[in-house]
């Protein structure tokens, strides 16, 4: 009994994880024969400016062929919380078989089904279909010049192209536009052409791309000034720090020289003063450990899936990018334990079990929270981003049985591996009193100008994503991100370094919430970033659209905030223990 009750635990664990990974999103192989059936999937009706404001394609009244009904299931998670609602078409297609202009069904257009088209054409609806994993766009009609008369595109002409056995191209013509109005009937009608191809199937999806638009001279521009200002700030870093440095070790070994009179009687001043305090346990250690945690595991998850989407085009399969990100978040766990429970331990911390809950919850929580804000909108709306219950139970399932544990693992060997204090100073019992300086030198003013050099490394490259996020683009440039990943962390890390060393100098020892902070604040003007794309890049408009672009920008935000300061703080830790590791202490 106690074995069978194991094994069913381990399946229903394995169902979870695996329906993380990605795999054919069709049910077909992508091979066909001779007239075997070809499935014209409907997926989603909505507005042209609101690209996340979507209903299922047969909200609108809008008939289905005669043939029967084939169901489809989500096959991965990234399908269902990306609001994939594939409906079969009911239209008769096989494989290399040509059909004549056909009817498939007829529409009785009465009222309330022409007040429904009407707001749909105003609002300029389009709808999505699928043949093998294929994207087709068509728009459901357009209104005359005067913005009286509305019409419907009744006929949908498809031209597939196939090389062998495979479809590599399909696209559509919309025609028969109708006059609506009430009380009439409405036919709607079909034809497919076949037509031979030299396209290869590994190279189909390359008519979505624009490479006019991703590899436009101003990226590649940015790219370049991104990487001389890296060049720049590494040089400028090198060249102050090293000359400062040397000259203050300098100074410190002319003190050691010195006997006890004229030290008194010296003028003592700079970061040396502070090393009975420098590695003094931040403030909120707790909190702060676990944010380094989740700032390392959110950089591991960037580095790895942009990898991944190097190397595999992730953007040929629905949901694929989104289940490849959870799959990996998931599965880098440890990494977040690792840090954060090694960070909290060497700070003296005693409730280890508490803050490895914070650090495994707090990314999941942020995400989950925000996205349950937005689903009462969704449900409200009745739109097709609504989050199915079964959904939100396999996303609860994923953080209890798969980070939890993981985690838990990350921080066990933090603890035991690199949790002792090995600081190269004594930490004083007593906290040395912080003088007062100028106000250029506090910590919030540094902590707002910290993130103004990495936003502006990253900014142009900000543009082309949210472009491809909420416009209709196809990132695909993985190259490109990747160049910029690097660059964000080398400025973020010169910059604090440079914040951190002015502020020991100044005898202020508050360096670490100060590093963090300071790099994170980048993720301040990228959401005000955010609201300028908003209102001057795009046409959205209604609460559902707005409340998902501004509570999923606001993600995003913090998420890049929180990796900013976790890079931060690791690179500006390892600056002060090599400063005070060469510096002769009493």
């Amino acid at each position: 009994m106690g074995s069978s009750r194991w094994k069913l635990a381990v399946a229903a664990f394995l169902a979870v994880v695996g329906s993380l990974l990605p795999v054919d999103a069709d049910e077909h192989e992508h091979t066909y024969t001779d007239k075997e059936e070809v499935v014209l999937w409907m997926n989603t009706v909505g507005p042209y400016h609101n690209r996340q404001e979507t209903y299922k394609y047969f909200s609108l009244p809008f008939c289905a062929g005669s043939k029967k009904t084939i169901s489809h299931y989500h096959e991965t998670l990234g399908e269902a919380l990306q609001g994939v609602e594939l409906e079969f078409s009911g239209l008769d297609i096989k494989f290399k078989e040509e059909v004549m202009q056909n009817t498939y069904c007829e529409i009785d257009l009465d009222k309330p089904k022409q007040d429904a088209f009407v707001y749909a054409i105003k609002n300029h609806y389009w709808y999505q279909m699928y043949i093998d994993d294929l994207p087709i766009w068509g728009i459901v009609g357009e209104a005359d010049e005067n913005g009286e008369e509305h019409y419907l595109w009744t006929y949908k002409k498809l031209e597939i192209g196939y090389n062998g056995n495979r479809i590599v191209d399909v696209n559509l013509t919309s025609e028969g536009k109708v006059k609506l109005m009430p009380n009439t009937r409405i036919a709607m009608s079909y034809s497919v052409k076949w037509k031979k191809s030299d396209v290869k199937f590994e190279d189909r999806f390359d008519k979505y791309l624009d490479p006019s638009f991703f590899q436009h001279r101003i990226h590649w521009f940015s790219i370049f000034n991104s990487f001389m200002m890296v060049i720049f700030l590494v040089g400028l870093v090198s060249m102050i720090l090293m000359r400062t440095l040397r000259k203050d070790y300098a100074r410190y070994s002319k003190e050691e020289e010195m006997d006890d009179m004229d030290r008194d009687l010296g003028d003592e001043y700079g970061w040396k003063q502070v090393h009975g305090d420098v590695f003094r346990p931040s403030s909120h250690p707790l909190i702060f450990s676990s944010l380094i945690g989740s700032g390392c595991q959110i950089f591991s998850v960037s580095f790895i899936v942009i990898i991944v989407a190097m190397v595999e085009d992730l953007y040929t399969e629905r949901g694929s990018m989104l289940s490849t990100a959870i799959f990996v978040y998931a599965a880098t766990s440890p990494v977040n334990g690792y840090f954060g429970g090694s960070l909290y331990a060497k700070q003296g911390g005693r409730r280890w079990i508490k803050q490895m809950f914070i650090g495994a919850f707090m990314i999941p929580a942020m995400v989950c929270g925000t996205a349950f804000f937005i689903n009462f909108i969704a449900i409200y709306y009745h739109a097709s981003r609504a989050i199915p219950f079964g959904t939100m139970v396999a996303v609860c399932c994923i953080c209890f049985f798969v980070i939890l544990p993981l985690n838990l693992v990350g921080t066990i060997l933090g603890r035991n591996l690199s949790g002792q204090p090995n600081f190269p100073c004594r930490v004083n019992a007593v906290p040395r009193p912080i003088p007062e300086k100028k106000w250029f030198m506090e910590p919030a003013v540094i902590v707002c100008l910290g993130g103004i050099l990495p936003f502006g490394s990253i900014f142009i490259e900000m543009y082309f994503i949210f472009t491809s996020f909420w416009a209709y683009k196809i990132y695909y440039v993985y190259g490109f991100m990747m160049l910029v990943l690097v660059i964000l962390c080398i400025v973020t890390v010169c910059v604090t370094i440079v914040c951190t060393y002015f502020l020991l100098n100044a005898e202020d020892y508050r360096w670490q919430w100060t590093s963090f902070l300071s790099a994170a604040s980048t993720a301040v003007y990228v959401y005000m970033y955010s609201f300028y794309y908003y209102f001057f890049k795009t046409k959205m408009y209604g609460l559902f659209q707005t409340s998902f672009y501004f509570g999923y920008m606001a993600v995003f935000s913090t998420a890049l905030g929180i990796m900013c300061g976790a890079v931060g703080y690791m690179g500006t830790s390892a600056f002060v223990r090599k400063i005070y590791t060469n510096v002769k202490i009493d």
